[in-house]
């Protein structure tokens, strides 16, 4: 538990000509919010998405101070002040598990992060294709070229169609090929796990982007609502299988 602490402050009379400068300053403060880091003693990790699944990108030193600009679901991670879904902005593309850090809450204390804030953004460097292979040997523009995609950049996995050996193919044979490959396929979400169904004719595949206190995933994808386009979307996570490669 973070243990809640009073603040005092002082207000002051401002001069006329002043006033909007002092009005702009209070609701620039009002979007961040402070932190400090605890760790009891070891760097912690910042990655750059809100979850254990994204690359890690730098450390905090145990006690630094940590400027919030906003806060958003992650993958759950048990640190200092207990076990939390909360993830913390702390700069562009860096962001730390607010387990770890103490802001004088166990609830937000920044705005929510925006859908663009959080990882989840179309960087697939095939956008717009309709056609060709990639180079981890899928078509481009499909959900698997996308998932692999993902896998590759937020993971640095070595990923392709013939992954440790194993023919990966359509979205509703990826759930075998990685059983056949020895990796560990659940009904646990976890970010960066790759979402998969064998529904309709091929299957589907997407990437786990958030996994939300309401039984929820929040996902990210290709050529589902939009033919070979970009899209989230947040659905119960029962409506996959959970592929979890790295």
């Amino acid at each position: 538990m973070k243990k809640l602490f009073a603040r005092t402050g002082r207000r002051g009379g401002l001069a006329v000509g002043g006033a909007a400068v002092a009005i702009v300053t209070l609701a620039t403060a009002a979007l961040a919010a402070g932190g400090t880091v605890n760790t009891a003693g070891a760097p912690l990790t910042v990655r750059s998405g809100p979850g254990t699944g994204y690359t890690a990108v730098g450390t905090v030193n145990d006690g630094a101070s940590v400027t919030i600009s906003c806060q958003t679901a992650g993958s759950t991670v048990t640190g200092t002040y207990g076990t939390s879904s909360l993830w913390d902005k702390i700069g562009t593309g860096r962001f730390v598990a607010d387990a770890y850090v103490y802001t004088g809450s166990d609830n937000a204390v920044a705005p929510a992060c925006s859908t663009s804030n959080t990882g989840m953004v179309d960087d697939y460097p095939y956008r717009g294709a309709t056609s060709g292979i990639d180079p981890w040997n899928f078509y481009k523009g499909q959900c698997t070229s996308f998932a692999a995609w993902r896998i590759v950049d937020r993971k640095n996995a070595n990923f392709s169609n013939s992954f440790k050996g194993q023919h990966w193919g359509n979205a509703n044979h990826w759930d075998e090929a990685a059983r056949a490959a020895g990796i560990s396929v659940n009904s646990t979400p976890t970010v960066g796990s790759v979402a998969q169904s064998d529904a309709g004719s091929y299957g589907h595949v997407a990437w786990v982007a958030a996994v939300n206190s309401d039984g929820t995933v929040t996902v990210e994808e290709y050529n589902y609502a939009s033919p070979d386009h970009y899209g989230t979307r947040r659905v119960s996570k029962g409506s996959f299988e959970y592929i979890h490669i790295g």
